[in-house]
């Protein structure tokens, strides 16, 4: 799962990360790289956290829906893919139609982002769900 991240550096070395999506959700590192390798063990032992105590993932939102936030002006902006998958538990199949042209859409969409099938319909459904239910 991607996540925005935000890096502020008051020295240009040493730098502190704030991930947007995931409230309370910090870090830092001494370079660039360490707080961008930081950022993603801090929002993989956040999501555990989350998870484990019975809540939910936020879903993550487009960086243009975190840009006008004050705080998080002029900090270096940059997207960190953190595998959190495995927390969501296994995986079950199950039977599903849907119209052709429908599928043509999804195909067309995830041919240029990368994703696959189940994923495009597994973010799609979070999606829906967080919304139907305010998350």
């Amino acid at each position: 799962m991607k996540f925005t991240v935000v890096l502020h550096s008051e020295d240009g070395q040493h730098y502190g990360v704030t991930v947007p999506d995931l409230p309370g959700c910090t870090s830092a590192g001494s370079t660039l790289d360490d707080a961008l390798a930081s950022a993603s063990e801090a929002i993989e032992l956040h999501v555990e956290g989350l998870l484990g105590g019975g809540g939910a993932i936020p879903l993550p939102l487009a960086a243009s829906a975190h840009q006008n936030d004050p705080a998080l002006k002029d900090g270096v902006w940059a997207l960190v893919d953190v595998a959190v998958e495995h927390y969501f538990g296994p995986a079950e199949k199950f039977p599903l139609s849907i119209p052709r042209l429908l599928l043509s859409h999804i195909d067309e969409h995830i041919k240029h982002s990368g994703q696959t099938r189940n994923d495009f319909l597994v973010e799609a459904a979070s999606a829906a769900l967080r919304k139907h239910t305010g998350d």
